[in-house]
């Protein structure tokens, strides 16, 4: 998977920026997304998400994840129309999320599990609404919820 991550907090641990990779990598393997999956992710912090959510989702509050998943076919956009004799394929991009890391503290300390556990858990969250997985509807919310505790279940960040 090509991942951008961004830390706009510029003071997220190597290793935190390191496992929001790795279990990202694990997801789009689980997910059996193709090698060449883009998308970025930017940590940041509640007065950040807050401005995001209020901007985009005109909820006056900070968040934990936002994603923001690209629409592929949309019949307003022009195509991009390769020449024939070229051998490549466009990279899927899935799109992009953030996450606060104000949150990930807040809600590991208040589900009384690591950090680890919680910035796992909200990347997967994330990662999933980019794939088209939600929890508006009951059974949606059954199937979205399942994958995501089999995925870090797999992957070993169980609570």
């Amino acid at each position: 998977m090509d991942l951008e991550i961004f830390d706009d907090t510029n003071s997220v641990p190597a290793e935190k920026i390191q496992l929001v990779k790795d279990v990202l990598e694990f997801s789009g393997k689980y997910l059996e997304l193709p090698e060449d999956t883009e998308m970025s992710v930017t940590l940041m912090n509640n007065e950040q998400i807050h401005e995001i959510n209020l901007k985009y989702r005109g909820v006056d509050k900070a968040t934990d994840v936002i994603s923001f998943a690209i629409e592929e076919d949309d019949p307003d956009e022009l195509p991009i129309i390769l020449p024939d004799d070229v051998d490549f394929e466009e990279p899927k991009n899935i799109g992009d999320m953030m996450i606060s890391m104000d949150k990930v503290k807040e809600q590991a300390e208040y589900l009384d599990h690591s950090e680890d556990r919680e910035l796992g858990f909200l990347t997967v969250h994330g990662f999933l609404h980019l794939n088209g997985y939600d929890h508006m509807k009951a059974e949606d919310e059954k199937v979205m919820f399942k994958l995501q505790r089999d995925i870090l279940d797999a992957y070993g960040l169980k609570r």
